[in-house]
């Protein structure tokens, strides 16, 4: 990966959280990053096969509260690679990162438990008798939160539209 992409994950994460953390530690976190790079020797050409981890799939999550369930998710999978990098996280640019990292991912642990959920509603055996029997009793009340909260959605759009046809400044 190139030093923009981790740049562009950084800067995804602390749009976040405010321009704070960008101004106080960014600039150290890239140089240590480009350290980071020459030990893991990541400017050979397979890098670059197969394309992009994480940033491809950060391109379809737009809204602020989306991108805090994908970034916890990736922060998540950052810390487990340094967890599992050995005697190299002794080096100190390696714990710079990998406090950020660590700090960025305590303010994404209401977004991490919603990952959590989602994962946990993928393991669901729809083929057991009892999840049916508990996915029907709970269908009425499921439908009835989407519809309502897409009708306040579309009203909300609507009067936004309105506003914006009605101003002719």
């Amino acid at each position: 990966m190139t030093p923009q992409i981790y740049l562009f994950i950084l800067l995804s994460i602390s749009s976040c959280f405010g321009c704070f953390f960008c101004q106080s530690i960014l600039p150290k976190i890239e140089e240590d990053i480009e350290k980071l790079k020459a030990d893991f020797n990541s400017s050979q050409s397979d890098v670059a096969e197969g394309g992009s981890i994480f940033t491809e799939r950060l391109k379809s999550w737009t809204e602020a509260t989306e991108k805090k369930i994908i970034l916890s998710q990736i922060v998540s999978m950052y810390l487990k690679m340094f967890d599992n990098i050995g005697p190299a996280t002794s080096k100190s640019h390696v714990k710079n990162i990998h406090n950020a990292l660590y700090t960025l991912n305590d303010s994404l642990t209401e977004s991490f438990k919603k990952v959590k959920d989602l994962m946990e509603l993928a393991k669901l055996s729809m083929n057991d008798k009892k999840i049916q029997r508990k996915a029907v009793n709970e269908l009425f009340p499921t439908l009835q939160k989407l519809l309502l909260d897409h009708s306040t959605t579309h009203v909300k759009r609507k009067r936004s539209q309105n506003q914006k046809r009605k101003c002719r400044c």
